[in-house]
């Protein structure tokens, strides 16, 4: 959770800050390649393993004994699975949009283009960065309540 919700917030707060200062045709050129390439084996296990993790997490805590930390995790995989739902519903068909715009030397409105996609894409980037980083600040809450818990008892 904490390698997809940094991702997410990377793109925040330095890709798409930079990135709104280049000229129509590098920003296209840029999201284009960039949308091409993340796909990639090194992105995956963060994206879907958030998801697959922290439902195995809610599994494994349904013991009734168990239930305060549950909350927590199941908390967090409502929001991440809502930051899923964002990426795949929203910022994926963004990029395949801007994708089949086709090669930015050749579009005859760039700045059209980059404006179908731009603020809508960091907007709901944002939406998904926030979800992600609570997600992971509830997992973070679930290991507190887990440590407490599940200490063994101390003496005074």
């Amino acid at each position: 959770m904490a390698l997809i919700a940094g991702f997410f917030y990377a793109y925040a707060c330095s890709v798409m800050i930079g990135l709104a200062r280049v000229d129509d045709r590098t920003f296209i050129d840029t999201m284009q390649w960039i949308n091409a390439t993340v796909r990639n084996a090194w992105f995956a296990p963060s994206f879907f393993g958030a998801l697959a993790l922290t439902a195995l997490a809610a599994t494994l805590h349904l013991a009734r004994d168990r239930r305060a930390v549950l909350m927590w995790i199941v908390t967090a995989l409502a929001l991440y699975a809502g930051a899923f739902a964002v990426t795949m519903g929203i910022n994926v068909p963004l990029n395949d949009e801007l994708a089949a715009a086709g090669d930015p030397e050749t579009l005859h409105d760039p700045a059209a283009v980059r404006a179908a996609f731009e603020d809508r894409w960091v907007a709901w980037n944002t939406v998904r960065t926030l979800a992600a980083g609570a997600a992971l600040a509830c997992l973070l809450r679930a290991l507190v309540v887990h440590g407490r818990t599940t200490a063994p008892d101390r003496p005074a």
